[in-house]
């Protein structure tokens, strides 16, 4: 299989050697094609929910079964109208100075409340409104409230669907939103925080708009990076326009790849602004493996040939790691993802290797082609102009020698090969593989293993889930803001939890009484049912069977002023002459601490295997839950199914590609650094949202994309002893894994600078995931394959046979010929 691979490579870099202006002009007309129609398609997501919320959730039927027993519209005079998905509103959380009783300025609170309600299609508003740091008299047994810190007011709007009352909802929202900035200004007694049904998307694509100039700066950043890196001294031989156009093919392919995605009618969010990132750590990697294969090429060959060699020496490999993307991502965008952002993502990523892939052998070969027709001319690396000969550079200036020197001063007589002077190529020559070989350096480098295993595993037993959908908001945001007013001061609560008991129930019975009582026990609950049995026990009625109950509770109960509101809580139907009630629902408030998030879900866990249980048929429902319900199952399955794809390839592959070694040792040191990520990740407080998947599905590729080249070079090293091995895999790969690494982790550097959780995240896990890279093939990789196997004392017998034979023949031969010298 890899002889046959190398063959269609070579004919391969071939093709392109001979075509060169043709793989350069498709590549170019299809990114202006594409690029084009990206920038006219355009278009961001609005619905946060459907990027971010599990696609498939018990807790979305549970919506649709609330939302038809109980429409929105017969709760909007009640407190807790937020119960099904609000629709369009504005909250406001007016929050005193410290020590300060906000019950104390009414005046103000007031003066806020009338600028709302004398807004502009704000004529009919619904307020909701809740207490916060909540100070209660000592001693009091009806918990009379001493003081408070901060005052909650919403504002629901009514839309009920329709398209025309949803713009002008929105147009609401945006005034709402000014407005309170403009009555902060005002009352520097109190502070504002404002949140309106916008405000989430709002501030998550955002983060885009923060980003921008910072992704410009980091494409400045690598180009920098990547063009000093494939320099050298040597005129003739220095490449630093090859490293700029193997950053700027990467980014064409982007590009190319942008505008597939608009013409398909896909929408822009901000978690895709980690492609960009992606694409470039593997696609740079291509495009110094590329480099460092030219390098290792005879000089004395023709250009074409070189390319040729030069691809089949690297696209081997290139194509193996760019296959394993293919399938981790592909995998990622399967059906089994249940978060549309990180299938959308997944989806994007494909389509961008493959296009990388494609731009990678033909624009950059193509360029590599030219580049190497320059060398061969001997024409100047960065002027193209002829190199003068070095009887004329002698008799010039030192600035001019050095200007347009090719290395002859430094070429001697046993030097084969003068791209050993790249000075990345000879540190790692001359001093790097000579120090980590020690065998007094090992030991330390084995301590350090077991330090970075003992806090990886540490981080992996403390994985925490991201739900808090704050996490992908930018964090100067007033959603931000808002989030932690309302955590520190009405955390107190669960938010309110419809039950819903949708089949007709004998309330009457006693049974059914307790059966109640025990499921609500825990919760604070606001109860039609028990307040009409409080209603019932106080007027010393008796109403035990179903044509009394139901009686006194049409015409007495729901009639009275203080109880009318319950009306809406219960439904009747009418068969007959015989009414019955066919569902009706509670309000329950559990208590929390300031973790609510975890607590709700626990409580959500806990309540919905009762409904099964009971003989009490009943659903629990709130906004939240939408994003709560399996999240952790839903995020960590991309992962684990993208983890599952690259052992099942590997493990196919075992027998098959190179040695059966290779691929083990693969196994392991790609399971170390993905176990070594997602532990550090834990430990440096990132939770397993979307983001941190993602990365996580990256990490298990570009550990393959590094260790890859350099373990197979390694099983196939043909020397005596596996140091000597290791130090020809360092020396043969080295090179490129250390330009690729610094130039992916240095283009990281300006995402420290966008005011954002996302990319904090995103920074975080990426700047893990080279480091660990990093650590493994130029400190962990290189001692542990000096002790473990494969062994090369196969080769070592082979060689001592092939001398043995060799002085054989050259004995006989000087026996027959005693008078004169032969060549053997």
């Amino acid at each position: 299989l890899r002889r046959g691979l190398q063959s269609f490579c070579h004919r391969l870099g071939l093709c392109v050697s001979r075509h060169p202006v043709f793989f350069l002009t498709v590549p170019a007309v299809l990114t202006i094609t594409f690029g084009l129609s990206a920038l006219n398609r355009f278009q961001p997501e609005g619905d946060l929910e459907r990027l971010v919320a599990p696609s498939h959730s018990l807790a979305k039927i549970e919506r649709s079964l609330a939302s038809s027993l109980f429409p929105l519209d017969q709760s909007k005079s009640q407190l807790y109208s937020d119960l099904h998905t609000p629709g369009r509103y504005g909250r406001v959380i007016l929050l005193s100075p410290p020590g300060d009783n906000i019950l104390l300025q009414a005046e103000g609170i007031l003066q806020t409340h009338r600028a709302v309600l004398e807004m502009k299609d704000g004529r009919n508003s619904f307020i909701g409104h809740q207490l916060g740091g909540v100070v209660e008299v000592p001693n009091s047994k009806d918990q009379r409230v001493k003081s408070a810190r901060a005052i909650q007011i919403t504002y629901y709007l009514q839309t009920y669907g329709s398209a025309t009352q949803d713009l002008i909802g929105e147009k609401w929202e945006n005034e709402f939103c000014k407005l309170m900035r403009k009555l902060q200004e005002e009352h520097q007694d109190l502070q504002l925080y404002s949140l309106a049904s916008f405000s989430l998307w709002r501030d998550f694509h955002k983060i885009s708009i923060l980003a921008r100039s910072k992704v410009l700066v980091s494409l400045v950043l690598i180009l920098t990076t990547a063009t000093l890196s494939s320099s050298m001294k040597d005129c003739l031989r220095s490449k630093p326009f090859l490293g700029l156009l193997g950053v700027l093919t990467v980014c064409i392919s982007i590009v190319t790849a942008a505008g597939i995605f608009f013409i398909t009618d896909g929408k822009y969010n901000s978690t895709l602004l980690g492609i960009p990132f992606f694409a470039m750590g593997h696609g740079t990697k291509g495009v110094f493996e590329l480099l460092s294969g030219w390098r290792r090429t005879k000089e004395n060959l023709p250009f074409k040939d070189r390319i040729a060699d030069a691809y089949s020496d690297v696209m081997v490999t290139y194509t193996m790691t760019s296959s394993l993307y293919f399938i981790t991502f592909g995998m990622g965008a399967s059906p089994f993802t249940n978060i549309e952002a990180v299938k959308v993502f997944c989806q994007n990523m494909c389509v961008s290797i493959l296009l990388n892939y494609f731009y990678i052998f033909s624009f950059f070969g193509s360029c590599l082609v030219f580049a190497g027709q320059l060398e061969q001319n001997r024409y100047h690396s960065i002027f193209c102009c002829k190199i003068p000969s070095a009887e004329y550079l002698d008799r010039k200036p030192v600035w001019f020698q050095t200007v347009m020197s090719d290395g002859h001063q430094q070429t001697s007589h046993h030097e084969t090969n003068p791209y050993q002077h790249h000075f990345i190529q000879h540190f790692l020559r001359e001093h790097y593989n000579e120090w980590i070989t020690n065998i007094y350096v090992k030991p330390f480098v084995v301590i350090l293993y077991l330090i970075y295993a003992s806090f990886s595993f540490m981080g992996c037993l403390q994985i925490s889930d991201g739900v808090n959908i704050i996490n992908l908001l930018a964090s100067d945001s007033p959603s931000v803001s808002y989030a932690m007013v309302q955590q520190k001061y009405f955390s107190n609560y669960s938010p309110v939890i419809g039950f819903y008991v949708y089949e007709p129930l004998e309330y009457w019975n006693s049974s059914v009484q307790e059966d109640l009582r025990r499921l609500c026990s825990g919760f604070t609950a606001v109860s039609w049912v028990e307040q009409y049995y409080q209603f019932l026990k106080v007027s010393n009625i008796s109403a035990n069977n179903k044509s009394d109950f139901i009686s006194v509770l049409q015409s007495s109960f729901l009639k009275k002023p203080e109880f009318q509101h319950f009306r809406n809580d219960i439904i009747f139907s009418k068969a007959g002459d015989e009414n019955n009630i066919i569902a009706s629902r509670l309000y329950l408030v559990a208590r929390t601490s300031r973790d609510k998030q975890k607590e709700v879900i626990e409580v959500l866990e806990k309540l919905r295997p009762l409904s099964l249980s009971k003989s009490i048929r009943f659903i629990v429902f709130n906004p939240s839950f939408v994003f709560m319900d399996h999240y952790s199952l839903s995020v960590t399955v991309p992962v684990l199914i993208a983890g599952f794809g690259v052992l099942l390839v590997l493990i196919l592959t075992f027998f098959l590609v190179i040695h059966p070694l290779g691929n083990f040792w693969l196994i392991l040191s790609v399971t170390s650094i993905e176990l070594g990520v997602l532990g550090l990740m834990t430990l440096w407080n990132v939770d397993m949202d979307c983001i941190s998947i993602l990365c996580l599905i990256y990490t298990l590729n570009f550990a393959i994309d590094h260790c890859a080249p350099l373990l197979y070079t390694f099983v196939l090293a043909t020397e005596h002893t596996r140091t000597q091995c290791i130090k020809s895999s360092l020396q043969e790969h080295g090179t490129a894994i250390l330009q690729n690494v610094t130039s992916f982790l240095i283009g990281l550097v300006p995402l420290l600078f966008v005011p954002s959780n996302l990319t904090f995240t995103l920074f975080k896990c990426l700047l893990l995931t080279g480091g660990c890279t990093l650590l493994h093939c130029f400190v962990i990789l290189p001692v542990f394959l000096t002790f473990f196997p494969p062994s090369k004392k196969h080769h070592k017998k082979k060689k001592r046979a092939k001398r043995k034979e060799r002085e054989e023949i050259e004995c006989i031969e000087i026996q027959e010929n005693p008078d004169h010298v032969t060549t053997v």
